[in-house]
């Protein structure tokens, strides 16, 4: 038995652990071991997880790697890890992107007055660099800050790993503690005066409905574990479970299994989130540093929209026919409602936020077309979503840290005198409303085909997402970028070499997809077969089939 997986995981939960442990950074050099050591544990993980990703077998077993460790044995739970195609790529995406948030946030947890940081602060620094830690190091110390980070990886890939319903949830929940923290302790420094309590407030929304939503979780979890118990199934094995629904030796009562997937559903829709269950994203977005909007946006909520494809259809085929169309139905609003938010808003983050409320519609919406074309743009669109928007973010964050504003009215003309951020938000803007050329559009027209297929009303009304998003995305880029150059845009400074360092990356990755997205489509294809499968659910037949032919003529 390979343990692969569990060192993947294990590194940066050590890395977490080690990171916590290391000298207080009271001065520069402290604080630059610290984020060293954190950025090089986040260096051995992508490694981990692109082995993982390189020994996947497509043509093989549905999960593979797989461990089990006996864990609570009287409830037949156990650290059960395996891989199929869509947690890989999906465990592979968290690991290239930690590192780029970890440099892209080097200096969000330095002291406000530290020269490294470049801005000016209210923590008193002595003589020596240190800094008063009744003032600063209580809150903002720069190796809680990473270990957190590490934390929320470690986690997340557990979830994409795991192969126990139980284990899925305590690292489901158990992510919420260090956001919790990274949103309200650590949150972003243009908030303005009122700031602190802005952040406690998006810390508390984003804990308290994700909370709700694992309450719901769990009741479910505990019926299905009664249910399956009755029939003589005392296990969370994920794999057993769902062979056991699909061979019929697993029956679920209509309403039992109706129940059991609006409690698992209801969950992943909060931290997907999807309409009406979204409005905690904004305030977290909003008001929690560049890096971290990208761990919440691509890496956290991802493990909702996973899960859907994971246990929603797997456990519930039936109840996830049934609720379809109503889930549909939301997914289109979302589309729309975050799309004409976006186009709405004054503050640059959280227009990213309400955007990304419009991407993960579209990524729901083909999750529960349940067609191939589907459920293969839908993972991949988590992929190439987390590319984009964390490229758009963060770059995002790098203006505004030169500004200290959010406000896109207090920019303009930066196109002049920082050609290359200009260059490379214009890229993150395009790719948002996916451009052909750039991976998000091979992910949306995968969707909306599949959608079309099924539900052609449906797949048209979405559409509209697409012409908004073009409005949302290149205003927001004619508002700071081009016309005159704004008085507080003047000395701005271009892009540093550790900001490209992050930036490059994900842009060359953006096009590389977009291009050549065959590489994906291989490792997930075979899981959405396998998805559909239990669903029983085949792609529909062309509504105008070419007419039979006999003789060599056409009849």
């Amino acid at each position: 038995m390979s343990a692969l997986l569990t060192a993947t995981c294990a590194v940066p939960a050590a890395g977490a652990v080690l990171t916590a442990a290391l000298p207080a950074g009271a001065t520069e050099a402290r604080r630059r071991t610290t984020k060293t050591v954190a950025l090089a544990v986040s260096a051995v993980t992508l490694a981990l997880a692109a082995v993982v990703a390189l020994r996947f077998d497509p043509h093989g077993a549905r999960y593979q790697l797989t461990e089990s460790y006996s864990w609570i044995r009287s409830f037949g739970i156990t650290f059960s890890l395996g891989v199929d195609g869509i947690g890989a790529v999906l465990a592979l995406l968290t690991a290239v992107l930690v590192p780029m948030v970890m440099l892209a946030s080097w200096h969000d947890a330095d002291p406000p007055s530290s020269p490294a940081n470049g801005q000016e602060g209210s923590s008193p620094a002595a003589p020596d660099g240190t800094v008063d830690p009744d003032t600063f190091e209580r809150r903002r110390r720069t190796q809680g800050f990473f270990a957190l980070i590490l934390a929320v990886e470690a986690m997340v890939i557990v979830s994409f790993y795991a192969t126990d319903v139980f284990l899925f949830y305590v690292f489901f929940e158990a992510m919420l503690i260090p956001m919790y923290f990274l949103i309200g302790g650590f949150g972003d420094r243009a908030g303005g005066p009122d700031s602190a309590r802005q952040r406690s407030y998006a810390a508390v929304k984003f804990l308290l409905y994700n909370l709700l939503g694992g309450l719901v979780m769990l009741a479910a979890v505990i019926g299905l574990y009664v249910v399956a118990q009755d029939q003589g199934f005392g296990t969370f094995d994920l794999p057993a479970l769902t062979n056991a629904v699909a061979d019929g030796s697993l029956k679920l009562s209509g309403t039992a299994q109706n129940a059991l997937f609006l409690g698992f559903f209801f969950a992943f829709a909060v931290k997907a989130p999807l309409w009406p269950l979204h409005t905690w994203l904004p305030n977290a977005m909003g008001e929690a540093t560049a890096g971290t909007a990208v761990l919440i946006t691509a890496v956290v909520d991802k493990v909702g929209t996973f899960a859907m494809l994971r246990f929603c259809l797997g456990l519930f085929p039936d109840a996830s026919k049934t609720f379809a169309p109503a889930i549909l139905v939301l997914s289109l609003i979302g589309i729309v409602y975050g799309a004409l938010l976006a186009i709405g808003q004054k503050d640059i983050k959280r227009l990213v936020a309400y955007a990304s409320i419009s991407h993960f519609g579209f990524i729901i919406m083909g999750i529960f077309a349940l067609t191939s074309q589907g459920q293969s743009g839908a993972t991949l669109y988590m992929v190439n979503h987390g590319l984009s928007t964390a490229a758009w973010m963060l770059v995002a964050g790098f203006l505004i840290s030169r500004r200290g504003s959010r406000l896109i009215a207090d920019y303009g003309g930066v196109q002049k005198v920082a050609p290359v951020l200009a260059g490379t938000f214009l890229i993150g803007s395009l790719a948002t409303l996916s451009l052909p050329g750039l991976a998000p559009f091979v992910s949306e027209f995968l969707v909306l085909v599949g959608t079309f297929t099924r539900y052609p009303a449906i797949g048209v009304i979405a559409t509209v997402g697409i012409v908004l998003a073009a409005l949302y995305a290149l205003l927001l880029y004619q508002r700071t970028m081009t016309g005159p150059v704004k008085e507080g845009v003047r000395s701005m400074p271009d892009l540093k070499v550790r900001e490209l360092a992050v930036v490059a990356p994900l842009v060359a990755l953006t096009i590389l997809l977009g291009v050549y997205p065959k590489p994906l489509t291989d490792l997930v294809n075979p899981s959405v077969n396998a998805t559909l499968s239990q669903v029983h659910r085949t792609d529909p037949a062309p509504a105008h089939p070419v007419a039979a032919t006999s003789g060599g003529e056409q009849k």
